[in-house]
């Protein structure tokens, strides 16, 4: 199986769900929040209408407990935030953040990131997607686990308006290589600094995990390409 293979997506899962428990707090945010804030990934969305705005929209895929993601829409409330995490922990997480600062910029999806990109996004309609520090599945017969792949580039880039970005971060070197192969190798996107990688944007927050491994000489690589 190749990474151009149409239904190579639907066949390799690019994450290992991890559920843990849910706190009361969390259990609370999403009973309360979701009917507002939850998006079902079989529905295409009016993004128009969803926000009641025709503000640029950033789609997150795994936000992990939300906290950078809250900070984006929070520091940003001309943008509209969709997030996507399949780890319910983290979703309520986020929901309870969302309450807290009163935000209405901010959506999410708790499932599979290729079922919302092929089933609930509509072609030509984000702005920016970010991919911050996903599973990097570091052992080499796993590398075709990597989300990052021929196959879903085209999918990203089919849901980006022109000129809209897609942005990758990662703490893993060989993943970053691969990616980098990847998005070099895709005629649909251009590096946004012509070549190599990105210093880390101001918009981008700086994670409790990501200070701690910088502390440690860990390195972080950003990716920001541009669809044209």
């Amino acid at each position: 199986m190749t990474d151009n293979n149409p239904n190579f997506l639907r066949r390799i899962r690019s994450f290992v769900k991890r559920e843990g428990r849910l706190t009361p707090g969390q259990e609370t945010a999403i009973k309360t929040a979701w009917p507002t804030f939850g998006l079902d990934a079989g529905t295409p969305i009016n993004p128009t209408e969803l926000f009641a705005n025709d503000n640029p929209i950033t789609l997150e895929i795994g936000f992990g407990n939300g906290e950078s993601l809250v900070d984006m829409a929070t520091n940003n409330p001309d943008r509209n935030y969709i997030g996507i995490e399949v780890h319910r922990p983290g979703v309520g997480h986020l929901l309870r953040r969302v309450l807290e600062k009163e935000l209405r910029n901010v959506r999410v999806f708790d499932t599979d990131a290729i079922d919302v990109l092929q089933l609930a996004i509509p072609d030509h309609s984000l702005d920016c997607v970010q991919l911050f520090f996903p599973d990097p599945w570091h052992k080499k017969r796993h590398h075709k686990r990597r989300i990052v792949q021929t196959t879903f580039l085209d999918l990203i880039h089919a849901k980006l308006k022109t000129g809209g970005s897609f942005h990758a971060a990662t703490d893993w070197e060989n993943y970053a290589e691969h990616m980098m192969d990847r998005l070099n190798a895709h005629s649909g996107f251009a590096n946004s600094i012509k070549t190599g990688y990105a210093e880390r944007p101001n918009y981008r927050p700086l994670t409790k995990f990501e200070n701690r491994g910088l502390r440690l000489g860990h390195g972080v690589w950003d990716l920001i390409f541009i669809a044209n």
